[in-house]
């Protein structure tokens, strides 16, 4: 099995207490278990979400402020951008880089958060049929955005026999040399026992930056 480096997973931290007792929900999962439906539901889940959001239960959802639908529908292949936003909705998401993680939590500020660090090898192990990897940051559409669509995310049993290669075949795309490590690893749906998992906790305050520990 390729060994993949420790994953990181930042939240909001006003939702840390839920994410202790209730596990890691994609943002369509959290939708539900608010029991958001109709025309908020998708507001929500198939369009941009311009601003910050709190659901009924107290659960915060992030904007997607970096994903606008003009510059999606210049990027997307063989979907639009509502057919986007519901498949990014549907995943839960970390980062191999904490480079990149600071980056997202300099987005987020002032606003304090969390830092999940997590065994990689374990999570995969026991979540192997719902991962899959990126090669890009799929949640940021600016700047000369690459191209994406279903197929950007890889199923991870195909990522380990043939790096990038269903990515391009799918998408009419260069094959990515298999030296192309993934931008991020995500899991479908839910991970309710995340607990078990997290070697680490991080709580950042506002202004602060993510500074993983090494072993």
């Amino acid at each position: 099995m390729i060994q993949l480096p420790s994953l990181y997973h930042m939240a909001e931290a006003a939702n840390w207490p839920a994410i202790k007792r209730d596990g890691l929900h994609s943002a369509s999962t959290l939708l539900d278990l608010a029991g958001i439906l109709g025309e908020k539901r998708e507001r929500l889940e198939k369009h941009q979400r311009l601003t910050h959001t709190e659901l009924p239960n107290g659960v915060q959802l992030r904007d997607q402020r970096p994903m606008p639908p003009v510059a999606l529908a210049t990027c997307l292949i063989g979907i639009v951008p509502s057919e986007w936003y519901t498949l990014i909705n549907a995943h839960v998401f970390f980062w191999l880089d904490p480079a990149r993680l600071n980056r997202q939590r300099a987005a987020c500020n002032p606003r304090p958060q969390v830092v999940l660090t997590v065994d990689a090898s374990k999570l995969v192990a026991a979540y192997a049929e719902k991962i899959a990897v990126t090669p890009i940051n799929t949640g940021n559409a600016r700047r000369r955005p690459a191209r994406r669509g279903a197929a950007t995310f890889v199923p991870y049993a195909a990522w380990v026999t043939s790096a990038w290669a269903s990515e391009a075949a799918s998408l009419g795309t260069p094959v990515r040399p298999s030296s192309h490590p993934p931008v991020e690893l995500t899991v479908a749906g839910s991970i309710p026992d995340i607990m078990q998992f997290v070697v680490g906790v991080q709580q950042l305050a506002p202004g602060q930056l993510f500074t993983p520990v090494h072993s």
